[in-house]
């Protein structure tokens, strides 16, 4: 609790100074906007080892057999990961899809299989979720 005490401030201020970055379209508002993100990316990984760390000790000080931290943490991460890729992937093959729609209609069963690929890369990244979860 007291990491979001600390945290949600932060991220409020960098938020709002990347709006107002964002505003300025010079290469000097770019700099600023890249040491704000960068912060933001610290200030993540500052919450991620306190999650990482805070899970365990608590299980450790009760003494019970409950669902481990880190394996949450993996499959939120795997599931982000994942669902990250496949959007990316999607951008482009769609992009690509409707561009040959465009030329040649009679393709559409194979764009919409190589798209339908794309997607199934949040797919995997939820199995991986699932596997993590049932073995915690």
């Amino acid at each position: 609790m007291l990491t979001w005490l600390i945290a949600l401030p932060v991220l409020v201020a960098v938020l709002g100074a990347v709006r107002l970055l964002r505003q300025r379209r010079t290469r000097h508002a770019f700099r600023w906007l890249l040491a704000a993100n960068l912060t933001l990316l610290g200030g993540a990984l500052v919450v991620l080892a306190t999650a990482l760390t805070g899970p365990a000790q608590a299980a450790q000080a009760t003494g019970s057999g409950g669902v481990n931290g880190s394996a949450l943490i993996g499959a939120a991460i795997a599931v982000a990961g994942a669902s990250i890729g496949a959007a990316i992937a999607v951008a482009y093959t769609g992009a690509a899809a409707l561009a040959a729609l465009s030329e040649r209609p009679e393709m559409f069963g194979r764009t919409m299989v190589i798209v339908g690929l794309a997607e199934g890369i949040a797919v995997y990244g939820l199995v991986v979720a699932i596997l993590l979860i049932g073995k915690a």
